[in-house]
């Protein structure tokens, strides 16, 4: 029971708290880029999540059975961007054959999953964070929910921009900023809502 419950709070965690967008500001460009229509930015969570799990998956035992064995640990990074970028290819290759229309409205933001920070954090910290291979795929898991939910919300509220009469001084890129920062504070209120359900 405790180990369902400690992977409970990383998972809410992970979603809530330390939502990587929003609390850790990584992986800003496809936040910011693909948030405009509600299905590009949950094809695009979607396909964060799946490319989160999947590096996980490789890179934990990579991490502890090749690199850490063999005093290899300061290739962590490189390798780690290798495998992410492996998994993008596939994924990319993936949607291209069986699902042309989100290949294409995700367009140039597919690839670039690749240098998405939020995927190479999720695997970095996973590793520093000492969690196990089961602790290390709910909190990824919680990460990818956390940036879908993030996008979807973003979303929803950028197609309330458009319809509203915004100042010029502002309109574009600023209030896109603005309204980003605000969505950012309002998750900060979740903050102590583990503690407060679990103890």
């Amino acid at each position: 029971m405790d180990t369902f419950k400690s992977l409970i709070v990383i998972l809410m965690s992970s979603v809530l708290i330390n939502n990587y967008v929003l609390s850790r500001f990584l992986g800003i460009c496809p936040f910011l880029g693909v948030s405009k229509k509600l299905n590009q930015a949950v094809g695009m969570g979607i396909a964060v999540i799946f490319v989160m799990l999947m590096a996980t998956a490789v890179t934990w035992p990579i991490q502890y059975y090749v690199l850490d064995k063999n005093d290899l640990s300061y290739m962590q990074t490189i390798v780690f961007i290798l495998v992410i970028a492996t998994l993008v290819q596939f994924i990319e290759i993936f949607l291209k054959k069986l699902i042309p229309a989100l290949h294409k409205s995700l367009g140039v933001y597919l690839p670039l999953i690749t240098t998405n920070c939020a995927v190479l954090g999720v695997t970095i910290n996973n590793i520093s964070d000492g969690y196990s291979f089961l602790e290390s795929m709910v909190s990824s898991l919680g990460c990818g929910l956390g940036f879908l939910l993030a996008m979807v919300l973003f979303s929803g509220i950028r197609s309330k921009i458009d319809e509203t009469n915004i100042p010029e001084s502002i309109k574009g890129l600023p209030i896109t900023l603005i309204t980003a920062s605000f969505i950012s504070l309002a998750f900060f209120g979740f903050s102590g809502i583990v503690d407060n359900l679990f103890g």
